[in-house]
C-alpha cells in the first residue's frame, strides 16, 4: 500500500487541480482526499500529481531506422510493403530491432509514459520482438498487429478459402496482440477488411487503421469508391482512426455520430508535411481524441513534446485560444475508454498509474505541458508499482 502525499492532484476526468493524498491498494486507488492516511508514504510536497502518460500511436520498430528519408514524400517512405521503412526493416538483424526497440521503451519510462499502442509490423514474428524487447521493462503495452498475408492480391468476390484464409491470418495475430493496427485502404481490399474487423470483434479485440492522413488519399478514395476513407473506415467497423489530418465533407459528424476515437499525430503530420491535424474542431465536435508520437523514423516518443507541439500548432492554425487540460487529456484521461483500459484518470477505482512531477509554474497543466522535463519527473508509478523514485 502507497501513500502520496502533499501533492497538487489532477483529480477526475477534469483533471481538477485538488490538493490531497492519494491511497493505493494493491493495483487501485482506493481514496483520495486530504485525509487519507496509512500505506508507504511519498512525499510529493511542491509536486504536480497526475495520470501518467498513454502514447496511443507508435510504430516502435522504426527505432532501428532514425531519421532516414528525410525530405522523401510520405508514399516513398511508409507505403508497404515496398515503402523505404519496410525495405529497410526486411534488412535489419533482429537483435538490433529488438535493442532499438527496447531503448525507445526506456526512453517512454523516462519521459513519463506508462502505456503505448504499437502498430506492429512483421506478423507473428513482429510481436515476438517486441515482447523480447519489453520483457524487463514496466511499460503497458497494447499490441496491434497486422499480417503480411493481408496484402496479398485477392479476387473479388472473395471464395469461401480466400475467406477462411483471412480469418486465420487474423486469429494469428489475435492470439498475441490486444488488436489489429492497419495501413490504410490503399493497400486493402474493403472485403478483407470487413472480415479482418469482424474477426477482432468477435473476440473482443480493436480494430484500428491510419485514416485520411493527407488530403491526396482522401481525394483518391473519393474518385474510386464515391467515399471518403473515413465512411470507409465506418462502414467497415474500425474502433481507431490514427490520424485523420484532413477530413473532408461530413467526415467530422459521422465521426461524432458513430462515437468513434480518433489518434492525432501532429509531429509527425509535420515532419512529413502532410499537414496539421484539426484538433480544434473535432474536439468542438465531440469527438473524442487521443494523442501519439507515431513513427520513432521521425520522433522521439517524448509524449512531452508531443503535447507542447499540438497545443502550440492548435493555437497557430486557428489563431485563437485552446483550452491546454484539453490537450493533457488527450494523453491520459480520453485513452483509457479508448483502450478499453481503466486508466488515465486519477479516482477512486482506477488503476494506479501515476507521475509525480516538480510544479515548475503556477499553472499545473501548462508546468507540465510547456516546461517538464525527464529530469522534472520524481517518480512514476503504473498498475499500483514503483517504476521509479527518484
Amino acid at each position: 500500500m502507497f501513500n502520496i502525499k502533499n501533492g497538487l492532484v489532477l483529480y477526475g476526468p477534469e483533471m481538477k487541480p485538488t490538493k490531497a493524498n492519494i491511497l493505493i491498494e494493491d493495483n487501485s486507488i482506493v481514496e483520495v482526499s486530504p485525509h487519507a492516511n496509512g500505506g508507504k508514504e511519498i512525499d510529493a510536497s511542491g509536486c504536480i500529481v497526475s495520470p501518467s502518460l498513454i502514447n496511443s500511436h507508435v510504430h516502435l520498430g522504426d527505432s532501428v531506422v532514425k531519421d532516414i528519408g528525410d525530405g522523401k514524400s510520405i508514399a516513398d517512405i511508409v507505403k508497404p510493403p515496398h515503402g523505404l521503412k519496410h525495405r529497410l526493416l526486411a534488412r535489419a538483424q533482429p537483435h538490433d530491432v529488438i535493442n532499438s526497440m527496447k531503448s525507445s521503451l526506456q526512453e517512454m519510462l523516462d519521459t513519463g509514459t506508462t502505456t503505448m499502442v504499437d502498430f506492429r509490423e512483421g506478423g507473428v514474428t513482429g510481436i515476438q520482438l517486441l515482447e523480447k524487447a519489453g520483457e524487463d521493462i514496466p511499460l503497458r503495452k497494447v499490441t496491434l498487429g497486422r499480417h503480411d498475408g493481408f496484402l496479398q492480391p485477392f479476387s473479388l468476390p472473395l471464395s469461401k478459402e480466400r475467406k477462411l484464409e483471412i480469418i486465420r491470418y487474423t486469429e494469428e495475430i489475435l492470439e498475441s496482440a490486444a488488436g489489429v493496427g492497419l495501413s490504410g485502404f490503399g493497400e486493402l481490399e474493403e472485403e478483407v477488411v470487413k472480415i479482418i474487423t469482424q474477426t477482432c470483434h468477435r473476440r473482443g479485440k480493436l480494430a484500428a487503421i491510419h485514416a485520411a492522413e493527407y488530403r491526396e488519399v482522401q481525394e483518391n478514395s473519393l474518385s474510386t469508391t464515391g467515399k471518403t476513407e473515413v465512411q470507409r473506415t465506418l462502414e467497415t467497423g474500425f474502433d481507431l482512426l490514427i490520424h485523420v489530418t484532413s477530413p473532408l465533407n461530413q467526415d467530422l459528424d459521422l465521426l461524432k455520430e458513430n462515437n468513434k476515437s480518433v489518434v492525432c499525430c501532429p509531429r509527425s503530420n509535420g515532419s512529413l508535411s502532410v499537414g496539421i491535424p484539426p484538433i480544434k474542431e473535432m474536439w468542438e465536435n465531440g469527438i473524442n481524441l487521443l494523442l501519439g508520437t507515431d513513427n520513432l523514423m521521425f520522433n522521439s516518443p517524448n509524449m512531452f513534446r508531443e503535447m507542447e507541439y499540438a497545443l502550440k500548432v492548435t493555437r497557430g492554425l486557428y489563431q485563437e485560444y485552446f483550452p491546454p487540460v484539453e490537450i493533457l487529456k488527450m494523453a491520459t484521461v480520453n485513452a483509457g475508454p479508448a483502450l478499453g483500459l481503466n486508466i488515465g484518470c486519477i479516482e477512486e477505482g482506477m488503476l494506479a498509474d501515476i507521475m509525480i512531477t516538480q510544479q515548475l509554474s503556477d499553472n499545473p497543466i501548462l508546468s507540465l505541458i510547456n516546461r517538464t522535463e525527464s529530469k522534472n519527473i520524481i517518480g512514476l508509478m503504473t498498475d499500483g508499482k514503483l517504476v521509479y523514485l527518484r
